[in-house]
């Protein structure tokens, strides 16, 4: 499973914050909304450390900038061991519990705010499982989530709204695991499904961050 393509995309606008977390500090961006207040908050996780996956993953980045130029907040961190990040990977509890500790300190920054979680490929596991646990969050994003690396049953009787992100050519992912798990959600989740699209929707990164963007945004701010 290979995450280390696009590594170096610039992060656009954001304030870089060390946050505590239960193995120690988490490197943080938090980024803004240019001009107003935000409409939303957004944590985005991002994909495997061990295949290189960091919070400067391309397209952990373009979602961060799609989502802040339709006026939502968004918060990306880095998991234990990577970059400045304190503590080492632990295949999948300690990451869970670093997301649910950055969810954490964003809910704090922004109180009253509607809180969505998204997640790339590992990001998909790590940050729905710690969102699954905390009912604050209205709205949940799995961008070419690992579905048979990873369980995610804990997605199948989650009534909350729900996309579904996957390329069709998607080299790590298997496509049709994801179709058939989208099958068996209790809740019918969105679903955006990009034919030609490899794992890290090359060619395409821009245009599936606004398409989800507008997709996330119009279901966090739907009233329950």
């Amino acid at each position: 499973m290979s995450d280390g393509r696009g590594l170096h995309a610039s992060g656009g606008r954001g304030e870089f914050l060390d946050l505590s977390g239960p193995a120690g500090r988490l490197e943080a961006c938090l980024g803004l909304p240019r001009g107003s207040a935000p409409s939303a908050a957004v944590l985005l996780c991002h994909p495997h450390p061990r295949y290189g996956g960091t919070m400067h993953n391309k397209v952990v980045v373009y979602l961060a900038r799609a989502l802040r130029a339709r006026g939502a907040a968004t918060l990306r961190f880095n998991f234990r061991g990577v970059g400045t990040s304190g503590g080492q990977f632990s295949g999948g509890p300690g990451e869970v519990a670093d997301a649910a500790a950055a969810l954490e300190a964003l809910a704090e920054r922004l109180p009253g705010v509607p809180l969505g979680v998204a997640g790339f490929s590992f990001g998909a596991y790590a940050g729905l499982r710690a969102a699954a646990l905390d009912d604050r969050v209205r709205q949940l994003t799995a961008v070419a989530p690992p579905v048979a690396w990873y369980d995610f049953g804990f997605l199948e009787t989650d009534p909350r709204r729900t996309l579904l992100v996957q390329g069709g050519a998607d080299e790590v992912v298997d496509a049709e695991a994801v179709d058939a798990f989208r099958g068996k959600m209790g809740k019918e989740p969105e679903w955006l499904y990009y034919p030609e699209a490899d794992h890290f929707f090359t060619g395409l990164v821009r245009e599936m961050a606004g398409q989800v963007a507008e997709h996330a945004l119009e279901e966090a701010l739907t009233p329950a």
